[in-house]
């Protein structure tokens, strides 16, 4: 029960960088700790499965260079692990004139983060590509395409285990402090014993590197670290498709991203099985890991409702919220978001399906925290942490990519 290195949180980005530390450092021992008794059980088996291309992102950005070279990665990963995917591309389609210029825009913005294959194509090519699409223009991105990233990080959690990595789930790690001296020493002459995991029982290790995603904040604090940014928890919920409907979509359909709200607005999406998820909406959950309409965690929710940030951005966004609200309740409203892309989709050829939580973080002023946040502290235990405060996404799609970062931050602070 003493390791090298420990990482918190068994999800996509947490295996992913557990896997990469390994592989450079074989002579360490590393572990896993999971709360949960499966793994990728949250954010990472609750996504729509799409691998991005990297248009959205600021040029220059983390989020824009991560994620064309984790696509690059993501797609050569599953080639070698013969992991099923499929590259089905994706459109991204204005209905209205005044979204062209923004679609332009979006145009050039993938051009200079150098994804692969652009265009930009009219009503015609439109109709070939995808024929009950309607639509004035599109941005085609061929690269884009979809797998399940459940099956991804399991095969991460393989390769980690398969090089001497150890993962451990039903740990849930509650809090952090130093050991008691021990005069015992290893070997190498450095102190056998660290840190403890207080769960019931105890896992010591010299350095801790926490992937927690919903919970990144609280470990934090825990171990006496920022408590900013806070995470604030927004549940996406999808339609499906009826299954006999599911000719109406052949790859990815996506809306042009309005900037002046946080999210990207219903999208169409293909499945690995077959199947077509439509949506998501965002709104407030009341509880961390709420996937379900009345789900609610008294401490979840007093945390997000009286944290002042969480109230400036309501307030700048209050007529987008009240319509995520109106929608998330009434499937008509739903559909007619639709229809605007596919006018036979009626609401008799959906059902409500599925629904994940994003670790939206946020700051005290109120702004979305968008690009990638590392935090560590002083003192005994805060120098030995490397808190991943923030990995937005497309996490998942930039996982290995993220890895190799979080491994070249790990190896900088902890000098290993």
């Amino acid at each position: 029960s003493s390791f090298d290195v420990a990482v918190v949180g068994a999800g996509i980005v947490g295996l992913a960088s557990a896997r990469e530390l390994v592989r450079r450092h074989p002579a360490l021992s590393f572990a896993v700790l999971e709360k949960e008794p499966e793994l990728a059980h949250h954010q990472s088996g609750h996504n729509s499965g799409v691998i991005h291309s990297g248009i959205y992102y600021k040029p220059g950005s983390l989020k824009a260079k991560l994620c064309v070279q984790g696509a690059a990665l993501c797609y050569e990963y599953c080639d070698q692990k013969g992991i099923p995917y499929k590259q089905c591309g994706k459109l991204i389609v204005a209905v209205e004139q005044d979204e062209i210029p923004r679609l332009k825009a979006l145009y050039e913005r993938g051009l200079q983060n150098n994804v692969p294959g652009l265009k930009l194509i009219g009503a015609k090519e439109i109709q070939a590509k995808e024929p009950f699409c309607r639509g004035l223009m599109a941005l085609d991105s061929p690269y884009t395409g979809i797998v399940n990233y459940k099956q991804v990080a399991q095969s991460y959690a393989e390769d980690f285990q398969e090089a001497g990595g150890m993962i451990l789930t039903d740990f849930e790690v509650t809090n952090m402090e130093m050991a008691k001296e021990s005069s015992a020493e290893s070997e190498d002459g450095k102190a056998a014993f660290c840190p403890p995991f207080t769960t019931g029982e105890e896992i010591y290790c010299r350095h801790i590197v926490t992937c927690a995603g919903l919970y990144s904040d609280r470990l934090s604090e825990i171990s006496g670290c920022s408590p900013e940014p806070r995470i604030v928890p927004f549940r996406g919920d999808y339609l499906v498709l009826k299954p006999e409907k599911c000719y109406m979509v052949k790859g990815n359909i996506y809306p042009v991203p309005n900037p002046r709200f946080p999210f990207l607005g219903f999208h169409f999406t293909p499945r690995m099985d077959g199947s077509v998820w439509l949506g998501p909406n965002a709104v407030l959950a009341f509880k961390r890991e709420g996937y379900k309409l009345f789900d609610f965690s008294t401490g979840d929710f007093l945390d997000a409702v009286t944290y002042s940030g969480l109230w400036k951005l309501v307030l700048r966004n209050l007529s987008y919220g009240l319509g995520e609200m109106y929608r998330a309740c009434f499937l008509s409203a739903q559909v007619k978001q639709l229809q605007k892309f596919i006018p036979e989709v009626t609401v008799n050829d959906v059902l409500r399906g599925p629904s994940g939580v994003r670790a939206q973080a946020l700051d005290s002023d109120g702004n979305l925290v968008d690009d990638f946040v590392f935090d560590g502290g002083s003192g005994d235990i805060g120098s030995r942490i490397l808190h991943v405060r923030n990995a937005p996404s497309p996490a998942a799609t930039s996982s290995l990519a993220i890895a190799k970062m979080i491994a070249d931050e790990v190896k900088q602070r902890f000098e290993l």
